[in-house]
C-alpha cells in the first residue's frame, strides 16, 4: 500500500506549447518530479482540454499559430477563474508580462529557462492553489474549508478541530511526506517534539473515519495522503 500511495503524482498539470523540443523537455522533467503531466501542441485543442478537464496547473505558451496564448488564457480563466496558469513564453517584454498577469495568469517564465526554477515556481502555484481553493481534493478525499467536514466517497465525514486541521495540513502538501515534527508545529504550535504521540493518536481517529488507507505511515518518515 505505501509503495501505492507513494507512485500517486503531486498534481496534475497540463502543458500547452507547439514546440515539440520544449513540450517534451517539460513533460518528461516534471513526470520525472512526480507529477502527472498531459500535453497539448496546438492552441485550440489545448483550450478544449483545459475546459473539460480538471488540472492542478496550466503551463501555457504565448506564441502558438491559430490561436493566441492570451486568447487561450482569457478564455480559460473566464470559464474557470481559480484555475492556476503559469505563462512560458519566449516574449521577455514587459507588456506581454504585465498583460498575462493582468488577464489572471499567477506567473510568468521566460524562455530560456532552468527547469529548477520552473519546478520550484510549479510546486509554488500548486500549493498556493491548494492553499486558496474551498473544497481540497487528494485521491478520494475532500475536504471542504468552510464546513469542516471531510468527504470519503460519498460518506460526508464531521470532523473535529484539531481533525480538521491536521487533514488540512497533510491534503495541503497531497502526495508529500510530511514529517510528525512538521505537523506538531503547524498543528498544535509545538516547535519542539514534547515526547507526545499525539500526532499518532489522531491520525488514527482519521482513518477510523475516513478508512485505514486514507493517510499512509512513511516509516521514519512521516505521514502522506496521496494527491490522486
Amino acid at each position: 500500500m505505501i509503495a501505492a500511495e507513494m507512485a500517486r503524482p503531486k498534481g496534475r498539470i497540463l502543458v500547452i506549447d507547439d514546440e515539440d523540443r520544449i513540450l517534451d523537455f517539460v513533460a518528461r522533467g516534471l513526470r520525472c518530479e512526480g507529477y502527472q503531466v498531459e500535453v497539448a501542441d496546438d492552441a485550440r485543442r489545448g483550450l478544449e482540454v483545459a475546459l473539460s478537464e480538471r488540472y492542478d496547473l496550466i503551463i501555457l505558451d504565448l506564441l502558438m499559430p491559430g490561436l493566441p496564448g492570451l486568447t487561450v488564457l482569457d478564455l480559460i480563466l473566464r470559464r474557470k477563474p481559480r484555475q492556476a496558469v503559469i505563462v512560458l513564453s519566449c516574449l521577455s517584454d514587459t507588456t506581454s508580462r504585465v498583460h498575462s498577469l493582468g488577464l489572471g495568469a499567477d506567473d510568468y517564465v521566460t524562455k530560456p529557462f532552468s527547469f529548477e526554477e520552473l519546478t520550484l515556481r510549479v510546486r509554488a502555484r500548486i500549493r498556493s492553489a491548494r492553499w486558496s481553493a474551498d473544497v481540497l481534493e487528494a485521491g478520494h478525499l475532500r475536504l471542504d474549508l468552510v464546513r469542516r467536514a471531510a468527504q470519503a466517497g460519498a460518506r460526508v465525514v464531521p470532523l473535529t478541530e484539531r481533525e480538521f486541521l491536521l487533514l488540512r495540513e497533510l491534503m495541503q502538501h497531497a502526495g508529500e511526506t510530511v514529517s510528525k515534527e512538521r505537523l506538531l508545529a503547524d498543528v498544535w504550535g509545538y516547535h519542539f517534539d514534547p515526547g507526545s504521540n499525539v500526532v499518532d493518536v489522531y491520525v488514527r481517529r482519521l482513518r477510523a473515519k475516513l478508512g485505514p488507507a486514507a493517510i499512509v505511515t512513511v516509516r521514519g518518515e512521516g505521514y502522506r495522503v496521496g494527491a490522486g
